[in-house]
């Protein structure tokens, strides 16, 4: 019997990542922080701006992630999402041009609060990139 689950991770250019055995991932659902493991209930959720956690074992990498969905069913989690990247292969300098962005959008006087708040996500995920 397996030791873990299926995990794919889909943008729209490619499936991004596809793991076999993965026994723990953590993802920013708009609920707050959610810790997937085997045998988790079927969920549907929305993700917001922030890092996915991939656990193999002792082995853990961790993405960015702007937005998507993400749904576990029979062991099976598949994250949809419009952009990621791994945090060990970043260019800072493409992080800071985001941050950059970011701060500009929250600048529009016909911001919705719901695409603040999101906005105000991805700012403090950002910032927090970037110091380390």
């Amino acid at each position: 019997m397996s030791e873990g689950f299926k995990l794919e991770i889909v943008n729209p250019e490619s499936s991004f990542l596809l793991k076999e055995g993965v026994s723990e991932v953590v993802v920013p659902a708009f609920e707050g922080d959610m810790g997937i493991l085997k045998d988790h209930i079927s969920i549907i959720s929305f993700l917001k701006p922030g890092l996915v956690k991939v656990f193999e074992g002792t082995n853990e990498e961790i993405f960015y992630v702007d937005d998507g969905i993400v749904e576990f069913k029979n062991n099976c989690l598949s994250i949809l999402t419009s952009n990621i990247f791994n945090i060990k292969k970043m260019d800072k300098n493409i992080v800071r041009d985001a941050l950059a962005k970011a701060e500009q959008e929250t600048k529009k006087n016909d911001i919705s609060d719901q695409n603040k708040y999101l906005i105000d996500q991805k700012i403090e995920v950002l910032k927090n990139l970037t110091l380390n």
